[in-house]
């Protein structure tokens, strides 16, 4: 790692000052509106006095009201339980996260409960989160042409015309894999939530997180090349 040669106090001091850097950006003041707001989480295996232990990480990023994407903070716990999530998102609102309008995450009871005692805010399904869910539901060797389906539903400029496709994929769906329908049927408000908000930050960023805070010439471009191809 390029690091031969290097005195064991030379690599303290190095990690002593990233440390230093890391805490200075987790716990730096955030100013202005943050109307969405992307949650996630995952579990990593760590060391504890000797121990593997299972760890859960979260990570919040957000876009402000100009587009500007930024990563807001990320905590370790225990376990993603309902007040690690208060106890994260608290900490974000006393360091100024404000303006949150629609909180976008998986479908997570504690995350859920959590961010509605905090921000308030309406809850966006993660679509990536919700398409894998969906497509467990389907028969493998089917799994691309269902795919190909509900994503019709996403193609739609408002939001009655995405719900009208939502119901014909639904019972198209449902007559071959009757559980697929009723999970579509459970599922439509939040999946769809987002289309209750204006487009200025362009509706790929609502679902796709490797897309928050693309510039909009370069989103228009991305999209260009993909209907010429």
């Amino acid at each position: 790692m390029g690091a031969g040669g290097m005195s064991k106090s030379r690599v303290s001091r190095l990690c002593a000052e990233i440390d230093e850097r890391v805490n200075a950006f987790l716990i730096r003041p955030l100013e202005g509106a943050w109307p969405y707001l992307w949650l996630d989480a995952t579990d990593l295996k760590v060391r504890e006095s000797g121990r593997i232990v299972s760890r859960a990480v979260i990570v919040a990023v957000a876009v402000n009201e100009d587009g500007k994407r930024e990563v807001l903070g990320v905590a370790t716990g225990p376990s993603e339980a309902e007040t690690f999530w208060t106890e994260f998102l608290r900490s974000l609102a006393d360091r100024g996260l404000r303006g949150v309008k629609l909180v976008i995450a998986d479908d997570h009871k504690g995350l859920r409960a959590a961010a509605r005692r905090v921000f308030n805010a309406t809850h966006q399904r993660c679509r990536v989160h919700w398409m894998r869910n969906a497509l467990a539901h389907a028969p493998a060797k089917q799994r691309s042409a269902v795919a190909a389906m509900l994503k019709t539903i996403f193609a739609q400029e408002t939001k009655a015309d995405a719900e009208a496709q939502w119901e014909t994929v639904a019972n198209a769906l449902r007559e071959k894999v009757e559980k697929l329908g009723i999970f579509m049927d459970a599922s439509r408000d939040d999946v769809l939530a987002y289309m209750d908000f204006p487009r200025t930050l362009g509706p790929d960023r609502v679902h796709d997180p490797t897309r928050q805070g693309e510039p909009r010439d370069q989103a228009a471009g991305r999209r260009n090349r993909h209907r010429s191809e």
